[in-house]
């Protein structure tokens, strides 16, 4: 079972069938697909899944801190599941693949006291660009 699974259930997350076929398809390493994409998957599991339901359950995933949208410019936003480990993304400029990275340091503290104009920061998003192997 998907950790995303296990979480949902440890939630006690209603989980009908579409539920459960959207979560299979967020579950594994790496995942950062797109609502078209998780659609598309969900649909060769449960053909009558509709893409309302897909979108929707996404939304309440999202709503429920148990997967994060990612935004990157000029793409469609996609979901990963790996909301309860610290990680920043690697995204390649031609084809839009991301792979979740682990880099070593703390975000928080490597920016320095008068560079945080008197705010507390509490989170910090880092996000390294560059080309895939493929398109390299």
């Amino acid at each position: 079972m998907s950790d995303l699974l296990e979480r949902l259930r440890g939630r006690g997350w209603r989980m009908t069938s579409q539920r459960r076929v959207v979560a299979e398809v967020l579950g594994g390493d790496h995942v950062h697909l797109t609502a078209d994409e998780v659609h598309a998957r969900a649909v060769e599991r449960l053909p009558e899944i509709s893409r309302a339901t897909v979108y929707n359950t996404l939304g309440e995933l999202v709503s429920l801190g148990e997967v994060v949208e990612v935004s990157t410019e000029g793409r469609a936003k996609r979901y990963d599941p790996n909301a309860h480990h610290p990680h920043q993304h690697l995204v390649c400029s031609g084809c839009g693949t991301i792979r979740d990275v682990h880099p070593t340091g703390d975000p928080l503290s490597d920016l320095p006291a008068d560079q945080r104009f008197g705010f507390t920061v509490v989170e910090a998003e880092v996000t390294y660009r560059g080309l895939c192997p493929s398109c390299a």
